[in-house]
């Protein structure tokens, strides 16, 4: 489900959920390329056969960072400002880990628009984001991040 609107519009939608993404699916390959563009080698992550010998989670997981940054891509299918001609990543409230991602889970994004300011050539949006894992009781990233689109 995606929300389209325009800027004008925005204000009214605070405290409705915009929608839900597709899934996405954490494979090892996906694990392992995000672990060499961020150097972040952890066998926990990389190494298949010990994290299925040592792991807590019986196999390799995704990095809450690799999560963390497919918030975007999801967030794309769920908003869709038609006028805006600029959008920004501005940063981050809060985040929180609270499940880990075995690889082979298919996650999705559910955002619902907490606040909406003006600021000077645009508006703020504060989101609250939550990514699940299918099948999972508990989400696997709880995020508060803020965007801004510009007139």
């Amino acid at each position: 489900m995606t929300t389209t609107t325009t800027m004008a519009e925005l204000p009214g939608l605070a405290g409705s959920t915009l929608g839900t993404s597709d899934w996405i699916e954490i494979t090892q390959q996906r694990v392992n390329t995000f672990a060499d563009a961020t150097d972040d080698h952890q066998w926990i992550h990389v190494d298949v056969e010990r994290a299925e010998a040592e792991s807590p989670f019986g196999g390799p997981i995704g990095h809450g960072y690799l999560t963390l940054s497919l918030l975007i891509p999801m967030w794309s299918q769920v908003l869709t400002v038609t006028d805006t001609t600029m959008a920004l990543n501005y940063g981050l409230n809060k985040v929180r880990f609270p499940a880990p991602v075995p690889v082979g889970s298919k996650l999705r994004l559910t955002a619902t628009l907490v606040t909406v300011e003006e600021i000077s050539g645009g508006l703020q949006l504060t989101v609250a984001a939550v990514i699940e894992a299918e099948g999972v009781a508990k989400p696997v990233c709880i995020a508060e991040p803020v965007f801004r689109f510009y007139a």
